[in-house]
């Protein structure tokens, strides 16, 4: 026999389970997260997606906000805290992984930008490589806030870049007018 506290019990967890944001997402077989912490900041996922090249996949890509937004230039032009996750689906050494960052760089970037920004892009290099070879399951996270970027690996920081326009100008590699990869922008921006 089904008691009354049974069927309150099953239809109470049949509505927790219908509300939006209270499941994390899924890409690639890989959970993410519906929210997180970044300092004092809690962070919704504003989409997710994969980052393929040539049909290879090379990570399930996950960006936060503090107020999602479809709209890119909302999301580039916010003064609060974002943050982009990339858990790795294949190794990939340091070179590799910074040259795919500089590429959406200056395709998204005037030659003049580029410029003025290339103290940052270097120092963004040197952290880059001092990361050495990721591998697959691991984590990056690189969190843009009104002082700059900041870079983790598996939760541990590996440096800060200092600028909110290099903020900006690093978070057009996904969400920029030539972003790395067309599907994964959209995914991104919850499309």
């Amino acid at each position: 026999m089904i008691s009354s506290t049974s069927v309150r019990r099953a239809a109470l967890v049949a509505a927790l389970l219908a509300v939006p944001g209270l499941q994390a997402a899924e890409v690639a077989g890989i959970k993410i997260e519906d929210r997180l912490k970044l300092g004092s900041s809690e962070l919704l996922l504003n989409g997710a997606g994969l980052r393929s090249k040539l049909f290879i996949k090379v990570y399930v890509g996950a960006l936060y906000v503090g107020q999602k937004s479809s709209s890119p230039a909302a999301i580039l032009d916010s003064t609060m805290p974002r943050r982009m996750l990339m858990r790795m689906l294949r190794d990939m050494d340091a070179e590799a992984l910074h040259a795919a960052l500089d590429e959406g760089l200056r395709n998204n970037l005037s030659v003049g930008e580029l410029a003025e920004l290339k103290p940052q892009v270097e120092q963004l290099a040197m952290i880059m490589k001092g990361i050495g070879k990721v591998r697959e399951g691991d984590s990056i996270a690189i969190d843009f806030t009104g002082e700059g970027v900041g870079v983790s690996l598996n939760g541990d920081s590996r440096g800060k870049v200092v600028g909110p326009t290099f903020a900006r100008a690093l978070l057009k590699v996904w969400l920029g007018d030539k972003p790395a990869d067309a599907s994964l922008k959209k995914a991104l921006l919850g499309e």
